[in-house]
């Protein structure tokens, strides 16, 4: 029995952990030099790491010295680019992408520990590249220290007081079905805490709105966790009496909450609303201070806002896009990989105390989808759920998708060609099929490939956004 459990339990080192946990409880009280010096530190590690153990990366830094390597000297890379070389970016050789496709691809395997050692999961394809990111023990105590210690509460009092969460049930509302950062996070939890595991509950947002709102009421979460466009959502069914459950707390990540959302489900659920800033790359980047700012976590995570030239831009400007540096991977390096957010720090110290950078974070901002003739009910469809229907079950990844009247919905894509349409009609049915089981029936899907993508005014492709006639 021992040795089955060693086999199946993901991979976690209580003393690294607690040792990464004890310095990132310093960090946060630690100045601007202490920070920074942690920061260079860890840089020029990953530098060595990346040298000795990527032949990507060996080629990449060019044999340079990493004590003397300047980070804004080195090209940016992307995530098509490093996908093309998989085997040669990673610092392991029994990492190979087949076998890690042949992975995700079995759902039956979240969570699982990869050859007996990694945490495996797999990106959207929300830029039009899906990618597959390994952690390692290391990178995942960093990742657990962060979400411990820094992870916003707007019940801090109350957390102190329980510290391991007795009576809290936390529900995720999201995708469920594959190996994303956040259903395998949460299982990786559950398998390593058996008390969580009566606690803490994933629901797909997939299913239709009356599932998931009965699901809901019956497990009555204190806390849940979504995405800000699927909060919205469930604060209108709760002011239209469809939703009865009432949480404690809402934590909120993956795409911009803005003011006038945020204080909208406030008002409509009764609770406060909490954010945090994530990605597949690095799962926590940034969490809310008490001031409700977006703290970066820079003693492990480095990001540089640049402009269309890729020029790094002083605190303060506004760049056309983000780079990534993890500093806590070493086995998958990323080193100035184009995240695709806008990002830009706040050159003001924020009233917290806190001397980790404030950012602000421009990231998905996709619309969601109203659909219904006039005298029906409107059916509200939260654009990640759209995204991963078109992603896992139609295959079709750079596509974008346009509300352009109550039932008619133009699903265009950037490829040309017969394996494109083969591609969009393929989407189609099984967009058709996801929205019949929302209860929007008479929808029309237009298809369209050779479109040109049409970005909003940030510059950032909207995957899923209704025309300005029907906004």
């Amino acid at each position: 029995m021992v040795c089955f459990w060693a086999a199946v339990l993901p991979p976690f080192d209580p003393w690294l952990t607690n040792r990464i946990a004890l310095d990132a409880a310093a960090a946060a009280h630690a100045d601007a030099a202490a920070l920074a010096a942690r920061r260079d530190r860890r840089l020029a590690d990953l530098f060595r790491a990346a040298a000795r153990g990527s032949p990507f990366y060996r080629r990449y830094l060019a044999g340079r010295n990493p004590a003397d390597i300047r980070l804004d000297t080195l090209p940016l890379v992307h995530k098509a680019e490093l996908m093309d070389a998989f085997d040669d970016w990673v610092a392991d050789p029994v990492l190979r992408l087949d076998a890690l496709r042949r992975f995700t691809a079995d759902r039956s395997r979240i969570a699982d520990p990869f050859e007996g050692r990694y945490v495996v999961w797999e990106s959207s394809g929300s830029s039009g590249h899906p990618g597959i990111f390994v952690q390692d023990t290391h990178a995942m105590a960093v990742y657990d220290a962060l979400e411990y210690l820094r992870r916003p509460a707007a019940r801090s009092l109350e957390r102190l007081m329980n510290p391991f969460g007795i009576g809290e049930r936390i529900v995720f509302v999201g995708a469920t079905g594959g190996h994303f950062a956040s259903t395998v996070s949460i299982e990786r939890l559950r398998r390593l805490n058996p008390m969580l595991a009566l606690s803490l509950h994933s629901l797909s947002f997939l299913q239709s709105p009356e599932s998931l709102l009965r699901q809901l009421d019956a497990l009555r979460p204190t806390v849940i966790a979504t995405y800000p466009s699927v909060a919205l959502l469930l604060a209108e069914e709760r002011q239209a009496g469809r939703l009865r459950t009432a949480p404690r707390e809402v934590w909120t990540g993956g795409e911009n909450l803005s003011a006038a959302c945020r204080g909208f489900v406030q008002q409509a659920l009764g609770c406060p609303v909490v954010n945090n800033y994530g990605a597949s790359e690095f799962l926590t980047l940034a969490s809310e201070c008490r001031q409700g700012r977006l703290h970066l976590n820079s003693d492990w995570a480095i990001l540089e806002s640049v402009d269309a030239q890729g020029r790094v831009l002083p605190a303060g400007g506004r760049g056309t896009t983000t780079l990534l540096t993890n500093l806590a991977n070493h086995v998958q390096p990323l080193i100035r990989y184009d995240l695709g957010d806008r990002v830009w720090q706040d050159p003001v110290p924020c009233a917290c105390g806190s001397a980790l950078p404030v950012i602000e974070v421009e990231g998905r901002n996709d619309d969601a989808l109203r659909l219904g003739r006039p005298g029906t009910r409107t059916v509200r469809v939260p654009p990640l759920a759209v995204s991963t229907v078109l992603e896992d079950d139609g295959g079709l990844f750079d596509f974008q998708l346009v509300q352009k009247g109550p039932c008619e919905l133009l699903l265009s894509t950037g490829l040309r060609g017969q394996a494109a349409d083969a591609s969009l009609r393929r989407a189609r049915s099984a967009l058709s099929a996801f929205l019949a089981r929302q209860g929007a029936v008479g929808v029309h899907i237009h298809c369209r490939s050779g479109a040109r993508e049409h970005r909003g005014l940030s510059g950032k492709v909207q995957r899923v956004r209704i025309a300005a006639s029907e906004a």
